[in-house]
């Protein structure tokens, strides 16, 4: 194979997907993100870097995933997957982000040499991709571009289809470790199906069968893989699908969804002739990787289970069986959060186990939990999961229980890393390790909830001409900069009973973030209004809110 790049090849191709003049992309916490109108030449590039990084990595297969996420239909965006199914490696987010902005073909070609000599890229190497999209409408052509990228390095692709980000990352580690003594499992949508569902009929045999879940699919991806999962399922939970209109474009994520869920703390409009008092019910975002749960109680009124409270479900289930296994000496739980954590969440968990706080991202969170035993990360938001280490693993396969009661829990604790997407956090993945500790602890809604009483708390955001002219330290906790905006954070944070309030720029919208607690609801809906307005005033830039929701 040539040791240099097909400089001709990538110019042909690239002149037919240029760069808008107007535009710089960046690659950010969830990859590129933006609307799907502006992608086109984004795309064809992060086809020659996926090859490229394969290429890297001696031909090992890496993943691209074509999606938006919880962002409304019109936006779109492209992730890539590193060979263990985890995040690009934080050196090429740079190196991405260079080479999307490269403003011609000749430029592009410049920044990609450079790449080569920078990275130690051996290009008579293979490249290998996996890529998959969601069901975004500008998917297609998006998708078309990305091939293009492909065939400029020549790189040997497996279309994944229409799926899921969580079945992506699945497929990706699948790959690699395929005819290896670390088979991660069947690389097929088929075999993680049927991985996640024989693991659950397991863990639950024996159990109650728990009464129908409602599931709020955002009108995306989740819903087409929600279906093939309800029938590997089959009476041992029915899931009730809602929000399931894929071939309306406008219906993604609008008015139902993890993320509207969570931001506006009430239950989606499709769902209030749904939901039942005392049923249980959870929503998924875009592309299926985030997770909210929530109820009504008897009186209709809505109670949210968010990240943080599936963390400390989960976190103290995997506690109790490593204890009843006998395993609490060998196997360190601990688990991970971010600022956005509620805080009688932290001090909740703070009583059983460690707690880490970093900054947020799934990256800081993903490698602050492999650092454990047994890692455990959701942020508020609902994206998360459990993280198994590989001595933990070879430590279940080998132990000898001395007891019945041990030897259940060790299976219990063996079938829960086979129910886990440890490659991602995976709504679904998610739902059903949700649904087997309510089983096992025989918990309502509204027991669940009761674990800890939740602070009132409120997100809000600012538009603003320049989000990096806002930098944080403290996992995100403390401004540096503008200067003084932190101090008059806390000036303000110091006005309220149980204030605490922090402000971060945004890794996927161009838009600063505002989270507030309060020990009322009402005080904790101001202190996020006045802290939006400090940071108004600071840059100059509009509320992306309207003041009567504070009100």
């Amino acid at each position: 194979m040539a040791s240099t790049l097909p400089a001709e090849l990538i110019k042909s191709l690239s002149d037919q997907h240029p760069k808008p003049s107007d535009i710089h992309f960046q690659y950010g916490t969830a990859g590129f993100r933006t609307l799907g109108s502006t992608l086109d030449s984004v795309m064809f590039r992060v086809g020659i870097i996926a090859a490229l990084r394969s290429k890297k990595l001696d031909g090992r297969t890496i993943g691209v995933m074509v999606t938006a996420s919880h962002n409304p239909e019109p936006d779109n965006g492209a992730k890539l997957v590193d060979p263990r199914g985890e995040m690009l490696e934080a050196s090429w987010e740079g190196h991405s982000t260079t080479i999307s902005n490269a403003p011609t073909s000749d430029a592009l070609i410049e920044a990609l040499e450079a790449l080569v000599q920078t990275a130690k890229i051996d290009l008579s190497k293979p490249a290998n991709v996996v890529y998959a999209r969601d069901t975004r409408s500008s998917g297609p052509a998006l998708v078309s571009a990305l091939e293009d990228g492909f065939k400029a390095l020549k790189a040997t692709t497996r279309n994944a289809g229409v799926t899921t980000t969580p079945i992506l990352h699945y497929l990706v580690k699948s790959i690699n470790t395929k005819g290896t003594k670390y088979s991660y499992g069947d690389d097929s949508e088929e075999g993680y199906f049927q991985k996640l569902s024989t693991s659950y009929k397991k863990l639950v045999a024996g159990k109650a069968v728990q009464p129908p879940l409602v599931v709020d699919c955002a009108n995306g991806v989740g819903a087409l893989v929600g279906k093939q999962l309800n029938e590997y399922l089959g009476d041992t939970l029915q899931l009730v699908l809602a929000n399931t209109a894929t071939t309306i474009p406008s219906a993604l994520n609008n008015a139902c969804g993890a993320d509207y869920v969570k931001v506006s703390q009430k239950l989606p409009p499709s769902l209030s002739s749904v939901l039942k008092p005392g049923q249980r019910a959870c929503s998924l975002d875009g592309d299926a990787d985030r997770l909210i749960y929530y109820y009504l109680d008897d009186r209709g009124g809505f109670h949210m289970l968010d990240g943080d409270k599936i963390a400390a479900l989960v976190a103290a289930f995997i506690v109790e069986l490593v204890k009843v296994a006998g395993l609490e000496d060998q196997m360190k739980v601990g688990v991970v959060q971010t600022a956005y954590a509620n805080g009688a969440s932290t001090r909740y968990l703070q009583e059983r186990l460690p707690v880490k706080c970093v900054p947020t991202g799934v990256k800081h969170l993903h490698h602050a939990a492999e650092r454990y035993n047994v890692g455990v990360y959701f942020e508020a938001n609902g994206h998360g999961t459990v993280l198994f280490s590989q001595p933990t693993l070879d430590k279940l396969a080998e132990y000898q229980p001395s007891t019945p009661a041990q030897s259940r829990a060790v299976e219990h604790l063996v079938s829960l890393t086979e129910l886990i997407n440890q490659t991602v956090g995976d709504a679904l993945s998610d739902m059903l390790l949700v649904e087997v500790v309510l089983s096992h602890k025989s918990y309502s809604g509204e027991e669940w909830n009761s674990l800890y009483v939740d602070l009132p708390n409120r997100l809000a955001k600012v538009s603003v001409p320049d989000r990096n002219a806002f930098k944080t330290e403290n996992a995100e906790r403390r401004l540096i900069s503008p200067t003084g905006l932190q101090a008059k954070i806390d000036e303000l944070v110091n006005r309220y009973q149980g204030g605490r309030s922090f402000v971060r720029p945004s890794g996927t919208e161009d838009v600063v973030r505002v989270y507030a607690e309060a020990a009322l609801k009402t005080q904790a809906d101001e202190l996020a209004m006045r802290v939006a307005g400090l940071v108004y005033d600071e840059a100059g830039g509009e509320p992306a809110f309207r003041p009567k929701e504070f009100l």
